[in-house]
């Protein structure tokens, strides 16, 4: 029993990670009805910002406090976050507003192709550190439970927490605020949404804001697992999985489907695995999204999309 609970708690911290970068395509999608091919950049764009300002700042400023100079490069990141929105919108997206979805999906993969080679080119293409503190070694925990314990990695469990509350504050910000539901009314319908005075564009530069916030946290994560690199764009692949499960235009559908995807892939990599030579947890996902997607293809929460195509 405790090796199974450790397994499952592994899964469940995982898929909140996942959750995180699922939100992106979801927030994306909730306001224009596009795909957004671009998270993956945003992710890697904002991950590289933050581990290189984290790097410049002691040198520029004589801050020697890690603390203080992760917190200020990341707001740092956050404000050129806030910017690239700005940018996409202005010189993009601005020029598109009710074109079809096709034209959207192709913007969306230029942004990420420019994101990718400009965030290169301004902060380099080496393998770069974020030290943001999260202890490293695994704790031994209900010990008084079960025989031996069980192992917790205090890295996943922190950047579990994180994600935890990030995507809480994001679910409460769609249910309960007024720009929130704005939102929801652009993602239903955008010319129905501008005749009762809703303002597209400044709804997608709100968007894209919020999506490169959440890109930001999930690249600062990630960046701290695995390091700021160029296959850190990979992780947006893994997160297909989870919006196709949880629903493209379902903020709690990314939750569950990022926790089912994580648990699913660490319990039947563990148990399954042995007996099929293992690998399972590479392919497990994307097995269960195309069975979603023929069975099920809104997913668990998400809304039919025939007629929004």
């Amino acid at each position: 029993m405790a090796f199974f609970l450790e397994t499952l708690l592994g899964g469940l911290m995982a898929g909140m990670l996942y959750s995180l970068v699922a939100l992106g395509f979801v927030l994306i999608y909730k306001a224009s009805g596009v795909f957004n091919f671009a998270q993956g950049a945003m992710v890697l764009f904002a991950a590289l910002a933050m581990a290189r300002f984290a790097e410049w700042i002691p040198a520029l400023t004589g801050i020697t406090n890690p603390v203080a100079a992760n917190l200020l490069a990341f707001v740092i990141a956050g404000v050129i976050m806030f910017v690239v929105a700005w940018v996409i919108e202005r010189l993009v997206l601005r020029h598109l507003v009710n074109q079809e979805g096709t034209t959207l999906l192709m913007a969306t993969l230029g942004i990420s192709y420019f994101l990718d080679g400009m965030g290169q080119t301004i902060f380099g293409s080496d393998i770069y550190k974020i030290d943001i503190g999260m202890p490293k070694e695994p704790i031994m925990a209900f010990e008084s439970m079960f025989e031996g314990g069980i192992l917790i990695n205090k890295e996943d469990l922190y950047a579990a927490l994180i994600a935890a509350v990030l995507v809480t504050l994001l679910s409460v910000f769609f249910q309960k605020t007024a720009t929130g539901r704005a939102l929801r009314a652009v993602a239903d319908d955008h010319q129905a949404a501008q005749s009762i005075g809703i303002p597209l564009n400044r709804i997608w530069v709100i968007v894209w804001c919020v999506a490169g916030v959440v890109a930001l946290v999930a690249g600062m994560i990630w960046g701290s697992k695995l390091g700021v690199q160029f296959s850190l764009t990979t992780v947006a692949l893994r997160a297909l999985p989870v919006v196709i499960l949880g629903g493209l235009t379902s903020v709690p559908g990314a939750i569950i489907g990022g926790l089912i995807i994580g648990v699913g892939e660490k319990l039947s990599e563990v148990f399954l695995g042995p007996y099929v030579g293992g690998g399972i947890e590479i392919w497990f996902a994307y097995v269960l999204a195309l069975l979603f997607l023929l069975f099920r293809p809104q997913g668990l929460f998400g809304e039919k999309i025939i007629d929004r195509v």
